[in-house]
Parts: C-alpha cells; sequence; structure tokens
C-alpha cells in the first residue's frame, strides 16, 4: 500500500505536529503501507521526510519516493543525487504537458496512486502575495480532488487545531 504527503509550503512546525506526524505514519505502516510519495517545494514535505526517514531506521522495509513535476528526463548526476535521500524518483506522464500546473497533475498522480493522503491542509489559508497572481492553493486543489476520488484523507491540521491531539 501506498500513501502520500501534501500539505501548505508553509507550516507551523511544532512538537505536537512532529509527534502526530510520527504517529500517523507509524499507524499507517501498521496498516500495511511500505510506500511514501512525496513532491517538493513545501514544509509539510520535508518534515514528512525527515520523519520517514528517521522511521525507516527501525522499518527498513519503507520506500520513499520523490514524484517529480519537473524535468520528465534526468542526467544520472541528478538522478544520484536523488537517489541519496529516496529509494526511487519518477516524472507521470500526464505531468508532460500540464505546463504552470504540473504540481497539480503531479498531485493527482500522487493521490490516485495513494491508499491515505496525508494532507497539512487549512481551509483558511491564503495564498502569499507574493504568490498570488501564479495560482491558488494547491494543497486546496489537491484535497478538493482527494475528497472526490474518496480517498482515506488524514488532515493533521484539522486535527491539531480541532483538539482531537492532546
Amino acid at each position: 500500500m501506498q500513501g502520500c504527503f501534501i500539505g501548505h509550503r508553509t507550516i507551523l512546525k511544532n512538537k505536537e505536529l512532529k509527534l502526530l506526524l510520527k504517529q500517523t505514519i507509524r499507524d499507517l505502516i501498521n496498516k500495511g503501507v511500505t510506500t511514501f510519495l512525496f513532491g517538493s517545494k513545501s514544509e509539510f514535505d520535508e518534515l514528512s521526510w525527515e520523519i520517514v526517514t528517521e522511521l525507516k531506521k527501525t522499518y527498513p522495509c519503507i520506500k520513499r519516493v520523490y514524484v517529480r513535476s519537473a524535468f520528465e528526463y534526468i542526467d544520472d548526476f541528478y538522478e544520484k543525487y536523488l537517489l541519496k535521500s529516496y529509494e526511487k524518483t519518477y516524472f507521470p506522464s500526464k505531468v508532460k504537458n500540464a505546463g504552470r500546473c504540473s504540481y497539480v497533475e503531479r498531485n493527482y498522480e500522487m493521490i490516485d496512486s495513494s491508499d491515505y493522503c496525508i494532507f497539512y491542509y487549512d481551509e483558511n489559508y491564503v495564498v502569499p502575495l507574493s504568490r498570488q497572481n501564479e495560482r491558488k492553493s494547491g494543497t486546496k486543489i489537491a484535497y478538493n480532488y482527494a475528497i472526490k476520488k474518496k480517498k482515506n484523507i488524514i488532515n493533521l491540521y484539522k486535527q491539531i487545531n480541532n483538539g482531537i491531539v492532546e
């Protein structure tokens, strides 16, 4: 089984989030998730990668996969660089002609390929002014897509802010 991580570019990193994310990943591993898909460009991706990498010491069977939204073809040097941090990397075919929406198509691919989608999604998140002309929140687009696809969604932001976590 597979899981993916999608979250806002900036997040409030704190002990509570780290503990919740670590426990969530452990629970998923115990349910049979062995492969975790990652995108890039967000603090949530970075934190998720750090925790999966830490847990890999205890659960060596888990795999980290970097799903690229750019660079359909990569040279050996870049591939070797990526494979220092991931067990695999690939470029989804539907991203090929997506242009500025390549990250959206990449996220769709990750969601479609996953049994569980772990989000850090705040419905009140406002895209920073420096990026408002560029796009809508990619996390919001992905979250709505995961709902539409009836995926198992775990929204850590919501859990923390609704007091579910102590």
